[in-house]
């Protein structure tokens, strides 16, 4: 059984403007909008901007929740710990200035990774398209957030 499709243009589906990853993940780690590169993606330490105000590209869709801490919380793991570990071989400090010096190294380290981490996450899902921002009019919001009818009393 043959079935066809027509969409009474006289043509196919329109691709898509490509997405590249790399272009934007680094415009998220910049803090950039990932579609334009131009307008501010933050609008606070970790708020990101509803709608780009450069290009009007939507970013509320976003879903960077967990990745973001999860990476951090490596990169920082392995650099605190590779440091302590090196330093406590190499000179041997009282374990109060280790304590000091490694908690100031973390907690600055863990608040200068958190927003470009997070900006290259929405990045990745931007260019992806994933949680709402696919590619076509199938990724606007519906019109009722909620998943069932209200009921009826």
């Amino acid at each position: 059984m043959r079935v066809s499709f027509e969409d009474g243009g006289g043509g196919g589906p329109r691709a898509a403007a490509p997405r590249p990853l790399a272009r934007s993940i680094g415009r998220g780690l910049r803090g950039r909008c990932p579609s334009c590169g131009a307008g501010a993606l933050f609008d606070g330490f970790l708020a990101i901007r509803p709608i780009c105000r450069v290009c009007g590209e939507e970013l509320h869709h976003h879903r960077a929740d967990d990745l973001p801490p999860y990476l951090t919380i490596l990169i920082v793991g392995h650099v605190v710990v590779s440091g302590l570990l090196v330093c406590e071989r190499l000179f041997a400090p009282p374990v109060w200035l280790e304590t000091v010096v490694w908690l100031g190294v973390a907690g600055l380290l863990s608040l200068a990774l958190l927003r470009p981490l997070k900006g290259g996450v929405v990045g990745l899902q931007w260019a992806l398209g994933l949680h709402g921002f696919g590619r076509g009019a199938s990724a606007s919001i519906p019109s009722s957030p909620l998943p069932f009818p209200p009921k009826v009393p």
